[in-house]
């Protein structure tokens, strides 16, 4: 656990400025719909983000600010204010500040009692909840579309550890990005206390800047001293102050845990209740992302038309009815009632299309095929099942046929296999090569086929 004194000297500004200088931190993404900033006291949202606040205002993206408590015991031993006195000049401070950098945001001042958070989480969830609900409402916006800041869970303070650790949690449950801001690292910590593979960075121009030193001098009541009687010393001295007059801020994604995976590959049942309660399953009709996958997987595919295709994992049919275009006959297979079902009604018309149930890997379809497409699926199977699976497509893929795989690669704690894992085995094959190889951050597109591959330009004549 740490501990420091506020009034001690703390790490020098140069200490941090050349350990940041040496690094090319990433920029947090701000392609998003919204943003919700959580707060444990009055200028912690100042100090941490206002140069985020800034930037997102200046864009028109909504913003809604939660701060836990009124710092009320930012003074515990002061002779000159109540805590009483201290909630009502740190309320004003906080308005002040935000109408500086964000003049629009919604402001909402929970009032719950400073430094015993942890006796009041409910409620502090129930209003992170209502904020989001409201933005979601607000934007139209899916809840990954907005991004939560809190509190880093690391910086040293107990009420920061524990409003970080639930922005954590709320926003895993309903799947929105969370970051953390550290403020009291700056003073406590150095470089070595760090998880660099962790740190983004939100470069701050010159309007975002200046915003935020205007912001940071309306919290006079702990930028300077209360009085000058022992027990009113500034809370943030100009040493402390030197961290946060820089032209960027700093976040940090969550720490990742990963649990073991299940050792078993994800039953029916999931899929089937997972169909039934989802009118578009994983956004696949309504999300760019899914639409831009597909395109880019067709636009893989070496050859213009196939004879015969084997999807494996049809799901509703929305890659089937695409696949449907390119070949003579296409064989669409997955072991969801429900699934199927969708996926009949979006293939009607398609007269080159059957559809067929079957319990992969173990029940496989008859026949070869100079196309078959494992398209998010892979990682369901535990490593037992994925080699049969890898084993089974070999002996159904025609000798000049393509095999093409593309998968998620972030992490999924719920599944025996991720997605790199499903490419690395898939490259391990010695029976077939890659031929087509797209890497992104999230997902990973290839084509195989059976030595000796042939590649496009071969296929056309262009090469011998």
């Amino acid at each position: 656990m740490v501990t420091f004194d506020h009034r001690d000297p703390g790490t020098p500004e140069s200490a941090w400025r050349t350990a940041l200088a040496a690094r090319a931190l990433p920029e947090v993404s701000l392609d998003i719909d919204a943003l919700l900033v959580i707060a444990a006291h009055p200028d912690d949202e100042t100090l941490g983000v206002a140069g985020l606040l800034r930037t997102v205002a200046q864009r028109g993206i909504p913003i809604r600010v939660i701060i836990a408590t009124d710092g009320e015991n930012s003074h515990p031993e002061s002779p000159t204010h109540t805590p009483a006195d201290l909630a009502t000049r740190r309320q004003t401070e906080v308005r002040d500040a935000l109408a500086v950098v964000a003049p629009a945001a919604t402001l909402r001042l929970l009032h719950l009692p400073d430094g015993t958070i942890g006796d009041h989480q409910d409620p502090l969830a129930a209003a992170v909840r209502d904020e989001l609900a409201a933005l979601m409402r607000l934007t139209d916006a899916a809840s990954h579309r907005i991004l939560i800041v809190a509190p880093w869970t690391g910086d040293g303070h107990r009420d920061h550890r524990i409003v970080g650790a639930l922005a954590e949690r709320v926003a895993t449950e309903v799947g929105a990005t969370v970051r953390g801001y550290p403020i009291w690292l700056w003073h406590w910590g150095t470089p070595a206390d760090v998880p660099w593979d962790r740190v983004e960075s939100v470069a701050l121009d010159a309007d975002a800047h200046d915003a935020k030193r205007r912001a940071l001098a309306v919290h006079d009541s702990q930028l300077r001293p209360l009085s000058g009687a022992p027990g009113d010393e500034a809370i943030v001295h100009a040493r402390m102050r030197e961290h946060f007059d820089r032209a960027h801020e700093i976040l940090l994604r969550p720490e990742v845990v990963r649990p073991e995976p299940p050792t078993s590959s994800t039953p029916r049942s999931h899929f089937e209740e997972f169909f039934a309660t989802h009118d578009d399953p994983w956004g696949f009709r309504s999300s760019w992302y899914e639409q831009r996958k597909r395109d880019l997987l067709l636009a893989t595919l070496p050859r213009a038309t196939y004879d015969a295709g084997l999807e494996l994992g049809c799901a509703t049919g929305i890659l089937t009815a695409r696949l449907a275009e390119r070949c003579a006959h296409l064989v669409a297979v997955d072991f969801s009632a429900e699934a199927l079902a969708a996926a009949a009604r979006e293939l009607a018309g398609h007269d080159n299309v059957t559809l067929r149930t079957a319990a992969l890997p173990q029940r496989w379809p008859e026949g070869q095929y100079d196309l078959v497409v494992l398209s998010e699926i892979g990682y369901f199977w535990n490593a037992a099942d994925l080699d049969t699976a890898i084993d089974r497509i070999t002996q159904s893929l025609a000798q000049s046929g393509h095999l093409v795989a593309c998968h998620w690669r972030h992490p999924m704690p719920e599944n025996p296999t991720g997605g790199d894992e499903v490419h690395d085995r898939l490259r391990a094959n010695s029976r077939w090569q890659s031929v087509v190889v797209h890497l992104e951050k999230d997902f990973v597109l290839e084509v195989f086929s059976p030595y000796p591959a042939s590649s496009v330009a071969q296929e056309t004549g262009m090469l011998p």
